[in-house]
C-alpha cells in the first residue's frame, strides 16, 4: 500500500502526491496514546509557580508574644499565627510540578498516529519549495499570499528550521502557527484544519520513525 502526500504551491493544490514510508505514516490511530502524548506536552507547559508560606515557614514567630494570663488580651502562641497580620497562611498552596511520564517509544508511536491520521484525512500537504523558513527580507504578505488558496481556517506550518525573520513575517498571520520539526507541539497538530510540511522536515519525521 502506497502512502502519499499532496503536494501544494502557491498556486494551490498541484495534483501531483509524494510517496512516503508506509511503515512511519501508516500507523493505526490510537486515540488513547495520542491523548496521553497531547496532556503530556500541555502539562510539561504548566508553570506551577503559586506558592505561599504557611506558619512553620514566616520568620520569627519563635517567641511566645505575651504571657498566658493578666493582661486582658487573647492568649497568643506565636505572631506567625494564620489570624495575625503578616501571619502564615492556613492552607498554603505550594509550587507543583505537572509534568507527565511519557517514554521515547510511545511519544514516537503517538506522533506517528497523529500523521498519520493527517495523511488520511488529506490535511497533511508538501509544500514545495514555498517554507525554506531560511527566506531573508521576507514578509507577512509574502505567507498569506502563499497560503491564499488554502479553504482551511486553522494552518500549521512544519519546516526544518524557523529562523529570526520567519518568525517576525507570521507572527501576526491570524489562525497560523509555525514551528520547526524538532519542537513540534502535538495539540497543534491535533486541532489544525491543514499541516503544511516542506521536504527537508519531512526527511526529518521519516528518520526519526523508523
Amino acid at each position: 500500500m502506497n502512502v502519499e502526500i499532496s503536494n501544494y504551491s502557491q498556486d494551490g493544490l498541484t495534483g501531483k502526491k509524494t510517496n512516503v514510508s508506509e511503515k512511519s505514516f501508516n500507523r493505526p490511530i490510537n486515540e488513547t496514546l495520542i491523548h496521553q502524548l497531547v496532556i503530556h506536552y500541555l502539562a510539561g507547559a504548566r508553570s506551577g509557580t503559586s506558592a505561599q508560606k504557611s506558619r512553620s515557614e514566616v520568620a520569627g514567630g519563635g517567641k511566645k508574644p505575651w504571657r498566658q494570663k493578666g493582661t486582658g488580651r487573647a492568649r497568643a502562641g506565636t505572631s506567625s499565627s494564620p489570624i495575625w497580620r503578616s501571619g502564615g497562611v492556613t492552607f498554603a498552596s505550594k509550587t507543583r510540578d505537572h509534568k507527565t511520564k511519557l517514554n521515547k517509544k510511545m511519544h514516537r508511536a503517538a506522533l506517528q498516529c497523529i500523521f498519520s491520521e493527517l495523511i488520511r484525512a488529506d490535511r497533511l500537504l508538501l509544500g514545495e519549495g514555498l517554507f525554506d523558513g531560511n527566506q531573508k527580507n521576507l514578509r507577512a504578505r509574502d505567507v498569506s499570499d502563499s497560503l491564499a488558496k488554502l479553504n482551511a481556517r486553522r494552518k500549521v506550518l512544519l519546516l526544518n528550521k524557523v529562523d529570526e525573520n520567519y518568525r517576525r513575517a507570521t507572527n501576526n498571520i491570524p489562525n497560523l502557527d509555525v514551528f520547526d520539526v524538532n519542537h513540534i507541539n502535538p495539540a497543534l497538530l491535533v486541532s489544525a484544519d491543514v499541516v503544511i510540511v516542506n521536504s527537508e522536515a519531512l526527511e526529518v519525521l521519516e528518520g526519526r520513525f523508523v
